[in-house]
């Protein structure tokens, strides 16, 4: 039986369009919007990854919030709305990656990974678009990979799943 967050007293909107994000909430049951933000992201410049992400879930936030008329308007509602936004980036040997430009940039990205480690940086924030509450905050991990075979990095790039992750190669 599936959540519907009106019957829990709130509405929802996803600030991504990232199909993991996606499948996460509607595989918990709750009915959501889609909202996505025309932010360019690579504008934003942090030298530590953590600062980076959470700047861009904000910068994120803030876009929809305009894109849907400012905050002023959720006041009155009877039910609160959550605006969940987020960012996540790829650490390898010390250097952010942007997401892959190029299915050749891809290939580099993915061969690199292939036997060796890199961190990845994530953050979400949750904004109560009715009361102008905000938390958020992030998080980091270390993968490991075996050696990816050739066929397997192929696939990935025939498929172009590496140009739209939301972890930016990862």
């Amino acid at each position: 039986m599936a959540k519907k967050a009106m019957e829990k007293g709130f509405k929802l909107i996803l600030g991504s369009q990232s199909m993991a994000r996606k499948q996460i909430l509607a595989e918990m049951g709750y009915d959501f919007t889609i909202v996505t933000a025309d932010i360019d992201e690579k504008a934003i410049r942090k030298e530590k990854p953590e600062d980076l992400v959470v700047a861009i879930a904000e910068a994120k936030a803030n876009e929809i919030i305009l894109k849907l008329g400012g905050e002023s308007q959720f006041a009155q509602d009877c039910q609160p709305t959550l605006l969940i936004t987020s960012d996540t980036v790829v650490v390898y040997k010390g250097v952010i990656r942007e997401k892959p430009t190029s299915k050749e940039e891809a290939r580099e990205f993915i061969k690199g990974y292939s036997g060796s480690h890199g961190g990845v940086v994530g953050s979400v924030l949750v904004r109560n678009l009715k009361t102008g509450v905000r938390r958020g905050g992030w998080d980091k991990a270390e993968v490991y990979f075996h050696e990816i075979p050739e066929h397997v990095i192929d696939d990935l790039i025939d498929n172009s799943l590496t140009m739209f992750c939301s972890s930016r190669g990862f």
